[in-house]
C-alpha cells in the first residue's frame, strides 16, 4: 500500500482533475490485482506539426505512468483531423487534407521522444476504425449519446445561445473521440483541461458498450509568452520543443513576473523541495531575473543537454543584458547558402528565411509593428525589396541579429 501511496501521490502532482476523484487509485489497485499494465491514452489531432512546452505538460505525466511500467497509448486522429474539431471559439476547426495528416503526425511522433521513450510507446491512428465504420454502425454510436448531453460542452450551449450555427459533425466529433477509448479499452484518459468534456465522452461509450470507465485526468493548461492565452503556436506565444538552445533560453527569461511560479511548476523538472525553494526565494524579494535564468537553464537542459545550457546562459549575457546595443553579437549567414541565386528579396521572405522557426503571417506582423530594423533603420514594409549584401545587419523582433556574409 505504501508503493501505491506514493505512486498515487507522484501520479497526482500538478493535474488539474481527476474524475471520478478516487479512479486513479482505483485503476492502479485493479492492475495490482489482475497483475497488468494500465493502458493510458492521450489523443492528438495532427493539425499543427510542432510541440511546444504547453504539450509537455501532458507527456511528462504519461511519462511518470509509462516508469511506472504501464502502457502509453497515443492515438492519432488521423481520421478526425479530416473532419474538423470544433475549436472552442465558436467556430469549427478548418479539416485537414490526407496528406497534411500524414505529415504532421509524422513529425508530431518524431518529437515525442523529446520526452517520452518512442519505443515502449503503442501509436494508433483511429482512420483503422473509422475509416471501415458502417453507416448503419455510425447511426448506432450516435444512438447512445442524447443532444442534451453534447450541449452540456461550454463552447456548444454558447453557440447555440447566441444562434451561431453548429454543423452536424461538431457534434459528432466528441463521439468519434469516444469511440477511440472503446476501441483501444482505455483505463485513463489524459488530456488538457479543454478536454475534459471530450474525454468524459469516452467513458459514457465505454459503459454502453460493455467496459469499465477510463479514468480522466486532465493537466492543467500553461499560459503563453503573453500570459494571457494558453499557450499555442496560432498565438505565436510559444516555447517549442525543437526551437534552438538560444531561442529556448531567450524565450524563458521573457516570461513575465507573474508567470514564474506556473512555469516553475508545470515546465521544469527540479524536484518538489527544489520547486518550493525558488518559489520561496522570490517570495524573499530576490530579483526575478536569477529564477527565470535557472528554469531557462533546466529548460534547455530537458530538450538539448547540459553544454546547450550553459552556452545559452552566456549566449543571453551577452546578448541581452548588455546594455549597448552595438556591442551585440550577430550571427553570420551565408548569402550563398541561404539566398542562392539571388541579389534581392523582400523583406517579409528575407525575415522568415533567417527565423524559419516562425509562420510569415507573424514574420509580417512583427515588420508592420516595427519590429524589425536593418542596418538599425526600422522597416515596417513588408514587401520592400532588399538588396543581398555582405555585411548588412538585421534585427529580427528581440532576440534574431544576423549578418550577412
Amino acid at each position: 500500500m505504501l508503493k501505491i501511496q506514493k505512486m498515487i501521490s507522484t501520479l497526482k502532482e500538478n493535474t488539474e482533475i481527476i474524475l471520478p476523484e478516487n479512479g486513479l487509485e482505483e485503476k492502479l489497485v485493479q492492475a495490482g490485482k489482475e497483475n497488468r499494465k494500465l493502458i493510458i491514452k492521450l489523443g492528438f489531432d495532427p493539425t499543427a506539426p510542432d510541440l511546444h512546452l504547453g504539450h509537455a505538460v501532458v507527456l511528462k505525466k504519461l511519462k511518470q505512468f509509462q516508469e511506472l511500467g504501464h502502457q502509453i497509448v497515443i492515438v492519432v486522429g488521423s481520421f478526425t483531423a479530416r473532419i474538423g474539431d470544433p475549436t472552442g471559439k465558436n467556430k469549427a476547426r478548418k479539416p485537414l487534407t490526407a496528406g497534411e495528416v500524414r505529415h504532421n503526425a509524422e513529425t508530431y511522433i518524431s518529437q515525442l521522444s523529446k520526452v517520452i521513450d518512442v519505443e515502449k510507446t503503442k501509436i494508433v491512428f483511429n482512420s483503422e476504425w473509422l475509416d471501415s465504420l458502417p453507416f448503419s454502425d455510425i447511426i448506432q454510436l450516435m444512438s447512445k449519446v442524447t443532444v442534451a448531453r453534447l450541449m452540456h460542452r461550454k463552447d456548444f450551449s454558447k453557440r447555440f445561445a447566441e444562434n451561431t450555427p453548429i454543423a452536424m459533425h461538431e457534434l459528432m466529433y466528441p463521439v468519434l473521440q469516444g469511440f477511440d477509448s472503446v476501441q483501444i479499452s482505455c483505463d485513463i484518459e489524459m488530456g488538457g483541461t479543454d478536454q475534459l468534456f471530450n474525454c468524459t465522452m469516452g467513458r459514457q461509450l465505454q459503459e454502453s458498450h460493455g467496459q469499465p470507465p477510463q479514468t480522466v485526468m486532465c493537466m492543467p493548461l500553461l499560459k503563453g509568452l503573453d500570459s494571457r492565452e494558453k499557450m499555442s503556436k496560432s498565438l505565436n506565444n510559444t516555447i517549442g520543443l525543437t526551437d534552438e538552445p538560444n531561442e529556448m533560453f531567450g524565450k524563458a527569461m521573457s516570461i513575465p513576473d507573474s508567470l514564474i511560479d506556473e512555469f516553475i511548476d508545470l515546465t521544469t523538472d527540479f524536484s518538489p523541495d527544489e520547486k518550493e525553494a525558488l518559489k520561496q526565494r522570490i517570495r524573499n524579494g530576490e530579483n526575478p531575473m536569477n529564477i527565470k535564468k535557472l528554469i531557462a537553464g533546466n529548460i534547455v537542459r530537458q530538450y538539448h543537454h547540459p553544454e546547450a545550457a550553459e552556452h545559452a546562459d552566456r549566449f543571453f549575457i551577452s546578448q541581452f543584458q548588455n546594455k549597448n546595443p552595438q556591442e551585440q553579437a550577430f550571427e553570420a549567414v551565408s548569402i550563398d547558402s541561404v539566398f542562392p541565386a539571388q541579389r534581392t528579396i523582400n523583406l517579409v521572405e528575407l525575415c522568415h528565411r533567417l527565423k524559419n522557426g516562425e509562420s510569415k503571417s507573424f514574420v509580417r506582423r512583427l515588420i508592420e509593428n516595427g519590429g524589425v530594423k536593418i542596418n538599425r533603420v526600422t522597416k515596417t514594409d513588408p514587401q520592400e525589396e532588399i538588396e543581398l549584401q555582405q555585411g548588412i545587419k538585421i534585427r529580427i523582433g528581440k532576440r534574431g541579429f544576423f549578418e550577412l556574409s
